[in-house]
């Protein structure tokens, strides 16, 4: 991602990069080892995204959003508003009420998060993304102040009823999302996806 954005000119197609994670815990730029309370043997990696502490598995949707806001003339906000807005659509089409938290980016439901977000903007340039739970081990969030909140309680979609698997999942989500990015498909390969703004935007 570092790369890619670094090399990226005003032509380059932005991309999505759906993908799971084996177990490994990440703390953002300005991440607290505080919140690092009880990790076992997961690895624990240092990245250059926003956000404090978080898990990452199996049996969750990750997206990468290499994405660039600035030719978009999208601030900050409006960015994080449209990644939110997208999974919030995404469950209210599985009748579920899902919400945003003041000051605590990510989405929520009956107060526990079941997506988070991590940005990182580099010369006007998004990369890192979001992260929505779908069937996986929840365990290890407990091993963590999961964002950087004490006892943040997290879900995932098996247990607030949505049988899911990841690609059922990402095949559901994709198109939700590229709606609230105003963006269509390019071309589409097992490791890259390439897009475009769709016409007249």
């Amino acid at each position: 991602m570092q790369r890619f954005t670094e090399n990226r000119n005003i032509d380059t197609l932005d991309e999505l990069w759906v993908l799971q994670h084996p177990p490994v815990y990440t703390l953002g730029q300005a991440g607290k080892r505080e919140h690092l309370l009880n990790t076992g043997n997961i690895p624990i990696y240092a990245i250059d995204r926003g956000g404090q502490a978080t898990y990452h598995g199996p049996g969750q949707l990750i997206v990468y959003v290499l994405m660039d806001i600035k030719r978009r003339k999208w601030g900050i906000k409006k960015f994080v508003h449209a990644l939110e807005q997208a999974v919030i659509d995404y469950l209210t089409d599985q009748a579920i009420d899902a919400k945003r938290r003041e000051k605590a980016p990510g989405v929520y439901v009956n107060g526990r998060k079941i997506s988070a977000l991590g940005l990182k903007i580099r010369r006007g340039c998004s990369y890192h993304g979001l992260s929505l739970n779908v069937d996986m081990d929840l365990t290890p969030f407990r091993g963590i102040n999961p964002c950087g909140y004490v006892g943040l309680e997290v879900t995932q979609l098996r247990d607030i009823g949505i049988f899911r698997d990841f690609e059922q999942t990402t095949s559901q989500f994709l198109p939700i999302l590229l709606n609230q990015l105003n963006l269509s498909y390019i071309t589409v390969t097992k490791n890259e996806t390439s897009f475009r703004p769709k016409t007249g935007t």
